[in-house]
């Protein structure tokens, strides 16, 4: 049987939001496989546990960089040991320099440059303490039609980005950029189409093993798991999802017909990029 880690039962315990001694449990099933353990979690409650399983665990900050004259944005990660550093003031600030620096690298996800290098040493300086930069990424759109929204929780550990065209006023990205941080379910698509393949596949498959062990015919459970998904589908893909600060609209209302989300980016200190 495989050691179980402090750490991993930790670990278990911010994706799920579930009791230690659950999670230890489903760890020593799992044989210390942290994504079968949550499975196993999911299977015993039959679906109905905490679906806020984004409580990443770590210190650190996240910021975000928008020129909008360049049609281009950033958002970075950058790690810290403790709280009381992630919320200095300096650090604060060399975050938001990452930032605007990762925007003058090439778009896509954005490599620690010799400039951003030199910023995080000098955090390590001042701090004492082993700071690091995470992740980064740039988003790049045609100058004069691409708008951003942006925003960080006052926490600074977590960050919405969002890439969009048309007619969406800047308070109103900002408000869209409000829901993605506070929805639960977190949203996984802009649209049905867009929720990656391996989130419709293993939520499928779920529904259907739960439909056949409560001993419905296969026909009426195909059926049954086609309902469900329409549902799930509501839940997660972002322009279906009830807006949270008007739960009677949608947010493809707030968007409205004359504009269009490219794209969003929800990040969280410590999650898995």
């Amino acid at each position: 049987m495989p050691e179980i880690s402090a750490k991993d039962v930790m670990n278990l315990r911010n994706r799920t939001g579930l009791p230690m001694m659950d999670c230890k449990s489903a760890l020593v099933e799992a044989k210390g496989d942290v994504d079968a353990a949550e499975e196993i979690l999911r299977k015993r409650l039959k679906g109905k546990m905490d679906k806020r399983t984004d409580r990443a665990a770590g210190e650190g900050r996240i910021a975000i960089a928008i020129n909008e004259e360049s049609g281009v944005a950033s958002i970075i990660e950058l790690r810290a040991e403790s709280d009381f550093t992630a919320k200095n003031e300096n650090f604060v600030k060399g975050a938001q320099r990452v930032a605007e620096l990762a925007i003058e690298g090439p778009s896509g996800d954005v490599p620690a440059s010799p400039e951003i290098t030199k910023v995080v040493d000098n955090l390590r300086i001042s701090t004492g303490e082993n700071c690091s930069y995470a992740r980064g990424h740039k988003v790049a759109g045609e100058t004069g039609t691409t708008a951003y929204g942006k925003y960080v929780h006052h926490d600074g550990k977590t960050g919405v980005l969002i890439q969009a065209t048309g007619s969406i006023g800047d308070e109103t990205l900002r408000q869209l950029c409000m829901h993605v941080t506070a929805a639960v379910p977190r949203p996984a698509g802009i649209t049905a189409q867009d929720v990656p393949a391996a989130i419709v596949e293993k939520e499928r498959k779920f529904r259907m093993e739960q439909a056949i062990e409560s001993g419905k015919p296969k026909e009426i459970a195909e059926k049954m798991v086609e309902g469900g998904m329409r549902k799930f589908f509501e839940e997660i893909a972002l322009m279906e999802q009830p807006f949270v600060m008007d739960v009677t609209k949608k947010v493809k209302d707030i968007v409205g017909g004359k504009g269009e989300i490219v794209a969003f980016y929800r990040w969280q200190v410590g999650e898995q990029a």
